[in-house]
């Protein structure tokens, strides 16, 4: 008895289990396990729950076996230290895990086409379900184009092969309210810092910038190029402060914006007082910036959700690419913008996460 007793004991949670303490069926635990778009997601959070109380493990590899599926998901991302990449990763590893998927991540040290390539076929040899490309594919191939055409893969930077769907942010058009909003403080043009050339968001962003500018009937001044760093904005920040006109500036990233802000206050020019600052991301950084960074949200743990969301549907139903979906952006105003030198601030000012 006592030895039976002890085998009980040792033995390992199954599915049955967990469908016991949640109150549901076993095949209810499945679908909610696998990610399936009908469970409600009451009835996944108490499978889930069920799942941490019973300390419940799939067995991957024999269902891989028996199933002839991995369930993993592929990553490509860039070697980086951005806040954004890795936010935007940590989205889709805890969207998977929650649906019961591994992630497996091939990193790639540039944007050129033969090594997107590679990590690609790395990905495809490991045997997983789907592909998340979470870099700028601003060339594609047609090594390219047959992988992601064999395995369902997602973009989440706009790119977009012949067999890809898209899940990303608009840029253009967070770009342009980011602009307007300078121009709506009453500044006659917004200067711009754009990212490097070959990052498709850094040039759908300087399409925005250049937009609003023209539909306000004002020139817009030639733009200066950083590389997403902090030091590229000091760089630049040291440019701008030598100009007198400027009174704005869009940056393309909130850090880039951190090393405008540096430069600008050691030129001796005020920010906002000379000269408005406005970032792209909201970091967790921005707003403990000094002034704290006016800035365009760009929901990262969002969009990497969204993307496995939008992946495991095309996992499940193979078919048509259905229309890409944009994420909505959000103006956050902060303290790093305000009317131009001579004309009084407003009262009271939008409050912050005014959209």
């Amino acid at each position: 008895m006592g030895r039976r007793s002890t085998a009980e004991g040792a033995r390992q949670p199954g599915m049955a289990d967990v469908a016991r303490v949640a109150g549901v069926s076993a095949q209810t635990v499945s679908r909610a396990l696998a990610g399936h778009p009908h469970v409600q997601e009451k009835t996944r959070a108490k499978v889930l729950a069920a799942v941490e109380q019973l300390g419940y493990r799939r067995n991957n590899a024999a269902r891989a076996l028996s199933s002839g599926r991995s369930r993993t998901l592929g990553v490509v991302t860039l070697q980086t230290n951005f806040y954004s990449r890795a936010a935007v990763t940590s989205g889709i590893e805890n969207a998977a895990h929650a649906a019961g998927y591994a992630v497996s991540t091939a990193t790639t040290t540039s944007l050129d086409t033969f090594a997107i390539e590679n990590a690609l076929s790395r990905l495809t040899e490991q045997g997983v379900e789907g592909i998340i490309l979470s870099v700028p594919l601003i060339h594609g191939s047609p090594r390219i184009e047959q992988l992601t055409r064999t395995t369902p893969t997602i973009t989440t930077d706009g790119s977009r092969t012949d067999a890809t769907a898209v899940v990303a942010l608009d840029q253009a058009e967070a770009a342009r309210m980011a602009t307007q909003h300078l121009l709506d403080l009453g500044h006659e043009t917004v200067w711009h810092i754009a990212g490097p050339a070959e990052w498709l968001e850094a040039g759908l962003r300087r399409d925005g910038w250049r937009s609003a500018l023209e539909a306000a009937g004002r020139s817009a001044p030639p733009p200066l190029e950083g590389d997403w760093t902090p030091a590229s904005g000091y760089r630049n920040g040291l440019v701008l402060a030598r100009i007198p006109d400027v009174t704005a500036v869009f940056v393309a990233s909130d850090e880039m914006a951190f090393g405008v802000v540096r430069a600008l206050h050691e030129a001796g020019r005020s920010v906002p007082g000379d000269v408005s600052v406005i970032g792209f991301d909201d970091i967790e950084l921005a707003e403990y910036c000094s002034p704290s960074l006016t800035t365009v949200a760009q929901p990262f743990e969002e969009i990497g959700a969204q993307a496995v969301a939008h992946l495991l549907r095309r996992i499940a139903a193979p078919g048509p690419l259905p229309d890409p979906r944009s994420i909505e952006p959000r103006l956050v105003v902060r303290a790093s913008t305000a009317p131009p030198p001579g004309r009084p601030r407003a009262v009271s000012g939008a409050p912050e996460g005014a959209s």
